[in-house]
């Protein structure tokens, strides 16, 4: 692919840079989808090939991507939430929230709502899901149920499926929000962290409660049998829900609150919402504190962070050779936009948005991807790109289809009685949800608020 976009004679309405430039895109999608290295060799490895084939005139030029605000401010949340774990912060949290003296129904949405919590202070649902995943288990066990029973079952779908709704709440909760929050910045118009909280918030929380319903309905979770105070469960593990907060997690907590302090009161000072995720980083860095290490800095997930780095530049130089322009006439050919609606429009683009997010097994990889080419196509007709954007980031959050879509959910299956069927069924149910949530925001609430 590589070899013929770069020898071959520009097809028609492509320049030979924007060709060579679409060839790199190209190859570098299917090197990020096989996966026959890391990403992080991928990444460099196409970043170097658009100046190797003369698309730019020096390679600072095609590492833009890499001097994004996104890169560093995903950077600083990851280390921030491995701190959280890392000092045992967040079972702490997830347990001081349950309860068991409940039926398996109110306990799933015990469950559901404490994840729902936990999102505010810990940005990763794989490392949420991780958490409950022991807690699930033993409150299956206090129920005395069978290990595919219909509460197990739903817990873990909410565990995998509903779990990662929740970082779309704040801008500051994933990945996903991350990557939409700093595109609309740079190409719809600047948003803050109180702007995207009062913009999402209502709509993930409904979103939420509905994917957790329905997940209680699809497993057919008991509503009846009860656990009593006396049967001898503990959700503690070693007293550690009765004992004072250590010192490390007092230290954590008091920063995590002053990071969330300082992006609410920085919406409306104009703070770069970064600088908050740097002071917290620096201060639980400190040598007299040392919480977060060279360690933990080793193991953060490089690959992402390259991955997102490196589409970024992609974009970045197919837009000045035009090749995004071309990609769009094409379309623009093959279906009859000028025919349809706007809302036909937005299904369409939305559903190219779905198939570019089955194929990768991030949301936010594949928002970086599918979200710069929708917006161009909602300027070319007029549509509201900021409502689309957010459209794409609520369908898209919530559609798993295949078990490595979503690492969450490959970790559910893994541990829960989940089958590959129960996914897919499943992960159509949230995506149905996520469209009509969707669409009662664009029609009635996001028009209220902006």
């Amino acid at each position: 692919m590589l070899v013929v976009g770069a020898t071959l004679p520009p097809l028609p309405a492509l320049t030979v840079d924007g060709q060579r430039t679409l060839a790199v895109f190209l190859t570098a999608l299917v090197l990020w989808l096989t996966r026959p290295m890391p990403y992080v060799v991928s990444s460099v490895l196409s970043v170097t090939l658009l100046f190797a084939l003369g698309t730019v005139d020096s390679f600072s030029a095609a590492t833009t991507g890499f001097t994004s605000t996104l890169v560093f401010f995903l950077l600083l949340l990851l280390l921030l939430g491995d701190a959280t774990a890392s000092v045992g912060l967040d079972q702490r949290v997830a347990r001081q929230l349950l309860t068991a003296d409940s039926t398996p129904r109110r306990t799933l949405h015990s469950v559901a709502g404490s994840i729902l919590a936990l999102a505010l202070v810990m940005p990763s649902a794989m490392a949420r899901a991780v958490t409950f995943i022991p807690i699930v288990k033993r409150l299956a066990g206090a129920f005395e149920l069978e290990a595919d029973s219909g509460f197990e079952s739903a817990a873990f779908l909410v565990l995998g499926h509903v779990n990662p709704i929740a970082s779309m709440a704040l801008m500051t909760g994933g990945g996903m929000a991350l990557v939409t929050s700093e595109i609309v910045a740079t190409t719809v118009r600047s948003i803050t962290w109180v702007d995207w909280a009062v913009l999402m918030l209502p709509p993930t929380v409904l979103l939420y409660a509905l994917a957790t319903l329905c997940a209680g309905l699809f497993a057919t979770v008991d509503g009846e049998t009860t656990i009593g105070r006396d049967n001898g469960i503990r959700l503690e593990v070693d007293g550690e829900g009765t004992t004072p907060l250590t010192r490390e997690q007092r230290i954590v907590g008091i920063v995590l609150f002053g990071a969330v302090v300082s992006w609410i009161v920085g919406s409306f000072v104009g703070l770069p919402t970064v600088l908050p995720a740097v002071a917290a980083v620096t201060v639980l860095s400190i040598p007299p504190v040392s919480i977060i290490s060279a360690e933990d800095i080793a193991a953060v997930n490089w690959g992402i962070i390259f991955l997102i780095g490196a589409m970024l530049s992609i974009l970045d130089v197919m837009d000045a050779t035009g090749a995004i322009r071309a990609v769009i006439d094409v379309l623009m050919r093959w279906v009859p936009f000028e025919l349809l609606a706007h809302w036909q429009i937005v299904a369409v683009l939305v559903a190219i948005a779905v198939w570019i997010r089955i194929l990768f097994s991030t949301g936010s990889a594949a928002i970086v991807v599918a979200l710069p080419i929708v917006l161009e196509f909602a300027d070319a007709f007029g549509i509201d790109q900021l409502s689309l954007a957010l459209t794409v980031l609520l369908v898209v959050g919530s559609t798993t289809i295949l078990p490595f879509n979503t690492t969450a959910v490959l970790v559910s299956m893994d541990r829960g009685p989940l089958s590959h069927r129960d996914i897919a069924s499943f992960g159509i149910v949230t995506m149905g949800l996520s469209f009509g949530v969707a669409a009662l925001s664009w029609l009635v609430y996001w028009p209220l608020v902006t």
